[in-house]
């Protein structure tokens, strides 16, 4: 799939930064590569984090990206770091 502008929003804004939630079926890989937040380019800055559900048609993920570059319409994050593993129990 691709990015879904409706599927972005703010979750806290303060001293220049933004924490952000997205949520998408596209699995991490697809979100980390480097152009994916383009359309967001003119909301998102370099330090940004993004809080993500991933896979949200399957077995969920969930993890944090960092918006690493946010300039001239183009938007690079962080490969996720993955939130929660496998249950042991």
């Amino acid at each position: 799939m691709a990015y879904l502008s409706k599927d972005l929003s703010v979750l806290a804004y303060a001293n220049g930064f933004t924490l952000w939630h997205y949520a998408t079926p596209d699995a991490g890989a697809v979100v980390d590569t480097s152009g994916y937040f383009n359309p967001a380019a003119d909301m998102l800055r370099a330090g940004d984090m993004i809080i993500a559900n991933l896979e949200t048609a399957g077995t969920q993920k969930a993890g944090l990206f960092f918006v690493r570059q946010a300039a001239a319409g183009v938007v690079d994050v962080a490969d996720m770091t993955q939130v929660g593993t496998a249950n042991t129990d």
